[in-house]
């Protein structure tokens, strides 16, 4: 025991000089801070650059001299990016809750009621989930014109759950897999029904695994392009990663700073998310991995 204790200590006495933590911390933290955050800071040093710095060729591409807002202007009062930014926000909210519902009650049936199959049928949503996008939105894309859904925000509320469910399906049940049986025996001979069950014990002690997939979901739909692109057409009715690079480049020409400035209004509210769910989203992720 003394000799574990002394190796123990032999590790934490690595890190106690500083030479030896600039090159095994600071050094590598560093790094990854500047890698992680360079593009937020491009984006808003060219949001506030006036247009005769960004094509200046004699300027410091990294630093701004006259910084202005006419580039945020221009994005909120000359161009539909409110409308956008809304429509994201619709289409966003509604279909992460309907993929969350389903996939609380797939990952439920599957991994809770034991039934012959059972992991074949959840592998097989997991795999369903590998399918590239761009192979399947030209099924889909018959479906919405056949349904009479081209060009309105249904068209995405519908297709997102596509790929937001089998994910999300795979990460509860992981989540419930953790969740002692024992629970779910006691409430039944106490004669609760599968639904109260699911409402009052299953839920409440899946919170986290709850907001992970919440997040993956909320993220993936933000985000999403190839689907928004191919459904959407009129210019009111796009989403912001849509919107922003079809109406904001013309031919050959980028309007930079508006283009820049639509970037970073567009990934502030996921990043906003993130921060204040980290410790669930982290949990949750652990959770549904361990087992």
């Amino acid at each position: 025991m003394k000799k574990n204790d002394d190796t123990d200590t032999q590790g934490i006495d690595y890190l106690t000089s500083l030479p030896r933590r600039v090159v095994t911390v600071y050094v590598p933290l560093a790094i990854f801070v500047f890698v992680l955050l360079f593009p937020f800071y491009w984006m808003v040093i060219t949001s506030i650059k006036p247009d005769a710095e960004l094509l200046s060729r004699d300027g410091n591409p990294f630093w701004v001299v006259h910084p202005t807002l006419t580039h945020f202007h221009k994005l909120l009062f000359e161009t539909s990016y409110p409308a956008w930014l809304w429509n994201t926000v619709v289409v966003t909210v509604v279909a992460t809750f309907v993929s969350l519902l389903c996939s609380v009650l797939a990952a439920y049936a599957i991994e809770r009621l034991r039934f012959r199959g059972a992991r074949q049928i959840g592998l097989s949503i997991f795999l369903a989930y590998l399918v590239p996008p761009s192979i399947l939105f030209i099924p889909l894309a018959s479906i919405v014109f056949q349904l009479g859904l081209f060009d309105t925000k249904w068209a995405l509320i519908l297709t997102y759950p596509t790929f937001l469910i089998p994910f999300s399906t795979w990460l509860l049940m992981g989540y419930f897999r953790s969740i002692p049986f024992e629970l779910e025996e006691c409430a039944l001979i106490d004669g609760a029904s599968r639904l109260e069950i699911l409402w009052k014990i299953v839920l409440p002690l899946s919170v986290p695994g709850l907001i992970s997939a919440g997040i993956f979901a909320f993220t993936l739909s933000w985000n999403e392009f190839i689907y928004a692109l191919t459904f959407i057409s009129s210019s009111e009715v796009k989403t912001v990663p849509v919107g922003v690079v079809t109406e904001l480049v013309e031919g050959d020409v980028y309007h930079w700073g508006p283009l820049m400035a639509g970037a970073l209004f567009g990934s502030l509210p996921v990043a906003v998310i993130y921060s204040f769910f980290v410790e669930y989203y982290v949990s949750g992720l652990t959770g549904a991995v361990k087992e």
